[in-house]
């Protein structure tokens, strides 16, 4: 069954509902995307490994947890359900940081990050098998020495960049 999403403005305003084939042909179609840093007690950053079989940046590290907003789905929400869905995470109390637009020569995202401290033990992780390869927590100072070196996917280097320079309010 085919995913449907929300098309949106610049200003993350509904202007309609597209199928995810159609949206991510077309980088006119703007679309929202939740993000989810999720760190542990000593600030290392948790990162999947995409399956080989993912269309979009197969075989390479990227942000915690990413995806879709459903139609009609808070954002809030929707981080939330997209944590428990790919990595089984439940209960972990999220942060809003700040939203973007990501750009592709095949989609563009709306895309707001929040950022978690998960203090579980990763053996407990239950990740979706389906989309992600493996799981692990980085040092930030191993993420800086990979960057550019085609082992992250090149949206998670954009949002880490950013999330660098990020200050909050």
């Amino acid at each position: 069954m085919e995913e449907y999403l929300e098309v949106v403005n610049e200003r993350g305003e509904f202007v309609g509902i597209a199928c995810r084939s159609v949206v991510h042909r077309d980088p006119s179609l703007i679309h929202r995307v939740v993000h989810v840093l999720v760190f542990n007690a000593r600030g290392e950053l948790l990162l999947q490994k995409r399956s080989l079989v993912k269309d979009v940046a197969p075989g390479r590290w990227d942000t915690s947890v990413g995806g879709h907003v459903g139609v009609g789905e808070a954002l809030g929400s929707s981080a939330q359900r997209e944590m428990e869905e790919e990595l089984g995470i439940t209960g972990c109390e999220i942060e809003y940081l700040y939203s973007y637009t990501h750009s592709s020569p095949y989609e563009t995202e709306l895309v707001s990050t929040y950022r978690c401290v998960y203090n579980g033990p990763i053996t407990t992780i239950s990740f979706n098998r389906d989309e992600i390869d493996e799981i692990r927590f980085w040092e930030l100072v191993e993420i800086q020495r990979v960057l550019g070196k085609q082992i992250l996917s090149d949206h998670f280097e954009d949002e880490y960049k950013r999330y660098l320079s990020y200050t909050p309010l």
